[in-house]
């Protein structure tokens, strides 16, 4: 078996829909490696990796990912797994967002609406989908009396919105998982830019010479082998009812 540590920077949405922990118990069992995860924003992960503080990458950025590849920083980009992002608030729906025919009228009404909307702002794979919607919809959300920061992760982002009462973009692995303490509804899915697609990335060694190129790779290879990816398929649907991730490795990649 082999030992030491892989240090692998993900994001907290993958730790917070509790997929992390199964897997990582997993590895560890089957490897001997130590997964040491670090989550936090997709674009935090992938600046941490790039500065070859990780050994490999679970994020949900595509942009910000082929950065990195192109960069020289992260190698071998695969898919992994996707769910989707979904539109929560307070049932009432103050802003009318369950009328919204597709994600751009889902952010002007949002806008026109006034109510409180809480961003991540923390850079993100959430953050940057959500201020591709708002750009896509033409609307210029920053300094807006009704528009909040939290700099957190996705959790404490949806306990902040939950508390005013407010509306906010999450994945639904996330949403599914927190919703027994939330008092808010998914009031808009289902929009084809609302797709979240998982990419594992490995740091580079020939770039970042420190890296944990084995453990690395072993942890990519143990994400994309079928047992796993039936694990990843049925993840949360004995608890929510639906599963939280759909596994897709060596399905083609969307996000190309």
């Amino acid at each position: 078996k082999a030992s030491g540590d892989s240090i692998l920077a993900t994001t907290t949405s993958f730790q917070d829909s509790g997929l992390l922990d199964v897997l990582k118990d997993r590895f560890e069992q089957e490897t001997g490696y130590t997964l040491k995860p670090i989550a936090v924003g997709s674009g935090q992960a992938i600046e941490q990796a790039s500065r070859g503080d990780a050994d490999v990458v679970l994020v949900h950025s595509p942009a910000a990912e082929k950065k990195m590849v192109d960069a020289g920083d992260g190698i071998e980009r695969t898919l992994v797994m996707h769910n989707d992002f979904v539109i929560v608030g307070p049932a009432a729906d103050p802003a009318g967002l369950a009328d919204a025919k597709d994600a751009s009228a889902a952010m002007t009404a949002l806008a026109a609406g006034a109510a409180p909307f809480i961003s991540r702002g923390d850079d993100s794979g959430t953050h940057a989908l959500e201020l591709k919607l708002w750009s896509g919809a033409a609307i210029d959300q920053a300094g807006e009396s009704w528009y909040e920061e939290s700099g957190q992760g996705m959790g404490a982002t949806l306990q902040i919105a939950n508390q005013k009462s407010g509306y906010t973009i999450t994945d639904r692995g996330t949403y599914l998982a927190q919703k027994a303490n939330l008092d808010l509804e998914i009031l808009f899915e289902g929009d084809g830019s609302l797709l979240n697609c998982n990419h594992v990335i490995l740091v580079n060694p020939e770039k970042h010479a420190g890296v944990n190129a084995e453990g690395a790779r072993a942890f990519a290879a143990f994400l994309l082998r079928d047992d796993i990816q039936q694990i990843i398929g049925t993840f949360g649907t004995e608890e929510y009812g639906q599963p939280l991730f759909v596994p897709d490795a060596g399905k083609e990649d969307p996000t190309a």
